[in-house]
This record gives C-alpha cells, sequence and structure tokens, in this order.
C-alpha cells in the first residue's frame, strides 16, 4: 500500500539541490538589480559572499579566496589550465567528473607527466600510492558515485606539489583540511541550494606561489586568467569578478551563507547531511532489494548517497534493462510528487541517487524511504507477472 505521510520537500536532485528550509523569493527583494556589478555597494556585496564563506568553512586568513565563472567546472578547469605542467601529475578518478579531469590534463593540455590512478564505481583507487612529489588532482566527493575520501590523512604535509581538490559535492558538508589543500573549488548550487553558473576557488600561499612563477606553454582564455604581468590579479579575490555575476544569484548565495551561519555553521551543516546519511543507512540495512553502490561505510558520500538494486530479479539484469528499472522507478516516485530527479547519473552504474546535503531535512527523508519500498515493490510485481 502507497505510504500516507510524503515528505514536505521532495526535492531530491543532486544539481541544482533544494533551497534552504523556509527559502522564498521575499529573501532576494535586497538583490542589486540594476546595478553595475563594478559599483562600491554592489561589490561589497560580492565580497560578502566571499568572506562569508570564508567564515563559515573555516579558510585560513593567508588563503585567497574567490568566485569565477562557470560553476564549480569554470573553477577547476582555470586552476587546470594556469597551474599544471610545472611538475608530473597524479590524476586520481573514480567517477565521471575525477574521469574528466583525466581528459583535460591528457587530451587538451597533452600533459606529458601524468600518472592516472583509477578505480571503479563504488570504490577509490589505493591512495598510497600517490605521491606528493608531484601535483595531485582529485575529488573530495564523487558526486556521481557516493564515494568520498574518508579524510585528509593520505595528504602528504610536506608535500612538493600541489594538491588540486575538487570539492563541489564536498564543500559546506564535510570536514576539508585547508592546510593539505592548495587549489580548492566548488560552486553555489551545492550544499547550501545556491543558483547555478558561479564557482568558487580557494588559493593556498603554495598555489599564489605557482601563479607567480609559472607560466603554462598554452594559451590561456580570458576566463581563466588569474595573473597579469606575472602576478596574481588580487581584485578576482576582493569582489572584482572575472566577468559580469548575476547580483540575484549573488543576494541568493548570501541567504543561503546567513541561514547556515543560523543552523551553527559548518558544524551544523555537517550534522544535517550526516544525519540524512544516517537514516538511509539505517533503512537499507533492513531492506533486502537495496544496498550502497560505496562497498566500504567509510567512504560513503552524505551529499550524494548513491544505492544500487541488489534485489536478484534486477542486478540480473543486462545493464540497459535495468537503467529501465530505474527509470520506471524514478518516474513512479516523480508522479506521486514524493522524489523528483533521484535517477543515478547517466554515466554511472543504474541505481539510484538521493541528495542528503544540508538543506534537505531528514524528516523529508525519513518519509521519502516508504516510498521507495512503494515503488520497488510496484516494479518487482510487474517483473514477477512477465515471468510468469
Amino acid at each position: 500500500m502507497k505510504p500516507t505521510t510524503r515528505p514536505d520537500r521532495p526535492f531530491f536532485g543532486s544539481g541544482p539541490t533544494a533551497k534552504r528550509p523556509g527559502w522564498s523569493l521575499s529573501g532576494l527583494e535586497g538583490a542589486m538589480l540594476g546595478r553595475s556589478h563594478r559599483d562600491a555597494v554592489a561589490k561589497a556585496r560580492i565580497n560578502e559572499v566571499i568572506e562569508r564563506s570564508r567564515r563559515v568553512l573555516g579558510i585560513p586568513a593567508d588563503y585567497r579566496l574567490g568566485i569565477l565563472p562557470g560553476s564549480d567546472t569554470g573553477a577547476f578547469e582555470a586552476a587546470m589550465w594556469s597551474m599544471l605542467g610545472a611538475r608530473g601529475v597524479d590524476l586520481l578518478a573514480w567517477e565521471s567528473f575525477g574521469e574528466g579531469w583525466v581528459t583535460d590534463a591528457t587530451k587538451q593540455l597533452k600533459l606529458s607527466d601524468v600518472r592516472t590512478l583509477s578505480a571503479g564505481y563504488g570504490e577509490l583507487p589505493d591512495l598510497t600510492e600517490v605521491d606528493f612529489g608531484r601535483d595531485v588532482v582529485f575529488t573530495w566527493n564523487g558526486t556521481t558515485s557516493g564515494v568520498r575520501v574518508p579524510n585528509g590523512d593520505w595528504i602528504a604535509a610536506d608535500r612538493q606539489g600541489l594538491t588540486f581538490c575538487d570539492a563541489t559535492s564536498a564543500a559546506f558538508a564535510m570536514d576539508l583540511p585547508w592546510s593539505k589543500l592548495d587549489v580548492t573549488t566548488w560552486s553555489w548550487q551545492k550544499v547550501l541550494g545556491g543558483e547555478a553558473q558561479h564557482g568558487m576557488l580557494a588559493l593556498s600561499p603554495r598555489a599564489v606561489e605557482r601563479l607567480e612563477s609559472y607560466k603554462p606553454a598554452w594559451p590561456l582564455p580570458k576566463l581563466f586568467r588569474l595573473t597579469k604581468g606575472g602576478k596574481l590579479i588580487e581584485g578576482i579575490f576582493k569582489g572584482e569578478t572575472i566577468n559580469t555575476p548575476s547580483m540575484l544569484a549573488v543576494e541568493d548565495a548570501l541567504d543561503g551563507l546567513r541561514w547556515a551561519e543560523e543552523v551553527g555553521g559548518l558544524k551544523g551543516l555537517i550534522a544535517r547531511s550526516e544525519a540524512n546519511l544516517a537514516a538511509i543507512s539505517s533503512w537499507a540495512a533492513d531492506t533486502a532489494w537495496v544496498d550502497f553502490l560505496a562497498a566500504l561505510p567509510a567512504t560513503r558520500s552524505c551529499t550524494s548517497i548513491c544505492l544500487k538494486i541488489a534485489d536478484p530479479r534486477v542486478a540480473s539484469l543486462a545493464e540497459s534493462d535495468q537503467q529501465k528499472v530505474v527509470k520506471e522507478l524514478a518516474g513512479l516516485l516523480a508522479k506521486e510528487q514524493v522524489a523528483y530527479d533521484i535517477a543515478g547519473y547517466r554515466d554511472a552504474p543504474p541505481g539510484l541517487r538521493i541528495w542528503g546535503g544540508a538543506t534537505v531535512d531528514v524528516s523529508d527523508t525519513k518519509a521519502l524511504l516508504p516510498w521507495l519500498d512503494w515503488a520497488f515493490g510496484e516494479v518487482a510485481a510487474r517483473l514477477d507477472a512477465e515471468a510468469a
């Protein structure tokens, strides 16, 4: 039978994600629309996003933090194209976005000294094999696999190379060890539920030194240029963006950051995300038809929570048929308006992906779980009927 309790907010997609609880358009009434982003007041508003982000995340005072175009992708590619090539690089990939950075380094930048450490969906590469005499490129949390690195203990404190960390589905939900991260990026549209197209870039003093001492062999488009005349463009890190930002999105980002402070800052945000993972973990432990894609509990993401269908009626099917089952299951939930956009990423193994970031109330996550059982029951009944 259908459950009687529904999530108040059925937004479990992994990007764009759910807005904060209580969000409404009234929170954007102070947006500086129709004004130049270079006006002193508007620039101060943009810089407020930078400084509030710094405080909530606990980013060291000597790190530069700026806003770049093109979401997390734009910020990470700007860093790769500006700094890679100075020394050899180890590339870590265990899901789609990490594989994308491998493609950038090997096929676009065509770096000559590259090692790729790979693992399949649900697993991590052997982190003990990473050579920190080289630059290291990795995602902290695999958005499409639901696999995160368990901590930063594997990163050498005395490294010679730089660490490049794509943290877009980790920032504001996981404890990032800033002293071990030289280049870190994320976007507004993940854990705080902001709007798309704006990325953030945090640079350690060592990363700034690389930018000012190394000139890549390839031309850089304007949107990637972080230096001028061999010096860092400091304005980028004080609210002077490379191109025109959306002041409406800026206001929305500030709204999310104020809410983050109200719920206890980073500790409160992490607790909200971990509560969603705990709710799904408890349910999955007692549910035979489903399992985590990430085999090890220590590596399971608390934001992009990826599940596979373990029931043999589905697991024995060809992958294309498994995808049809996932699509049917997700469609049933969307039709009932209890969960939107929870089918797994298109390149990932067939399964479900449930966003558990801080803007999702754990009460909604708990309300969703009986509906997952109901939807699978509907699909399983169809499969049994066809088999008969």
